[in-house]
């Protein structure tokens, strides 16, 4: 490299201690139990430069077949392309990121992988590294996936879960994919979506949630620094709030998969207005500055459900249009 790299400074330390400090650090990232590695941001494809041993294990992999190559070689065919679009914006914007996605060892055994990335920049500003910890989470899943059903099985009897289930229901019934591994992701992840905004009910006594609330939820998985709110305080009934959720979540997927957030210069405008006299309100979700190769233009599932959702369930009307520069969508929908 043109440029010097130096090593964040410890957050504590005693003299002896600073001036083994990198002696010390390359001992810790080959002892440690946590899996590590440090990718070259430089090079094309941004190859694996190092890799401790706990890494390893983990994997199954040796350091000849771990060296030079992309960690996407644990990706798999049930790894969801929404995760991994997740990564490469990370990875575009130079920013730190945390992602829970399914990888699989050599062998082909899947386990979750509690993925952290982390720029590393030289003195002068430029890229040069990004750093990689992994966290095996699978049996944590599983005890959270048992305690989820316990917790949905009480809750069963609430007359407030029919509205729930009828929307998992369409998301069953409706989803369609040659593969049963990206099939039970797909479904997977709009039931979770659902969840989420089921929390904020529930911490709420299922009143009225506030719009900007569950618009920043389920967009933030996507983008933060790239979206734009503009709107007033508007309350939104209980009822209305786990249905516009999953419309949100749509379209952050969408965005990530097709749209603005595939390029750097991407952007997400969200806004709305309320209407008094009529107890509605006008929301826009505007996009900018899409790749124009790969605007997604026909009509798949996650359109279908927007559109299912807002006039069907919701009782409102869109307007969906493609420009040059990614999606523009308008919709109306009474809040009573």
């Amino acid at each position: 490299m043109s440029s010097e790299l130096h090593g964040d400074v410890p957050s504590a330390s005693s003299s002896k201690g600073f001036s083994d400090r990198k002696e010390l650090a390359a001992f810790a990232f080959e002892r440690t139990r946590m899996p590590m590695v440090v990718a070259d941001a430089s090079e094309y494809d941004q190859p694996i430069v190092l890799a401790n041993r706990a890494f390893l294990e983990l994997t199954g992999y040796t350091a000849e077949e771990v060296i030079g190559r992309n960690c996407r070689l644990l990706q798999g065919q049930g790894t969801s392309p929404t995760d991994v679009a997740a990564i490469r914006l990370a990875l575009l914007e130079e920013r730190e990121a945390t992602v829970e996605l399914l990888n699989y060892r050599k062998d082909g055994t899947p386990f979750w992988n509690r993925l952290h990335i982390s720029p590393i920049h030289a003195d002068d500003g430029t890229l040069a590294y990004f750093f990689g910890s992994q966290i095996d989470v699978t049996e944590q899943r599983k005890i959270e996936a048992l305690e989820a059903s316990e917790r949905r099985l009480l809750k069963e009897v609430d007359h407030r879960t029919k509205n729930v289930l009828a929307i998992v229901e369409s998301i069953v019934r409706l989803s369609k994919t040659d593969d049963p591994h990206l099939y039970a992701t797909a479904i997977q992840q709009r039931v979770q979506a659902l969840a989420r905004v089921h929390t904020l009910l529930a911490e709420s006594g299922w009143s009225a949630i506030s719009l900007e609330e569950v618009v920043r939820q389920q967009i933030a998985p996507f983008a933060t620094r790239r979206l734009k709110i503009t709107g007033p305080v508007v309350m939104l009934p209980a009822p209305f709030v786990q249905p516009f959720g999953l419309v949100l979540h749509e379209l952050a997927v969408n965005a990530a998969r097709h749209g603005a957030l595939l390029s750097r210069r991407g952007r997400i405008k969200v806004e709305w207005k309320a209407i008094p006299n009529g107890n509605r309100i006008k929301f826009k979700w505007i996009e900018r500055g899409a790749p124009n190769d790969n605007i997604e233009t026909k009509k798949g599932f996650g359109s279908t459900l927007i559109a299912a959702i807002i006039e069907k369930q919701l009782r409102g009307h869109m307007e969906r249009n493609w420009t040059d520069n990614g999606l523009e969508l308008r919709m109306e929908v009474p809040l009573g």
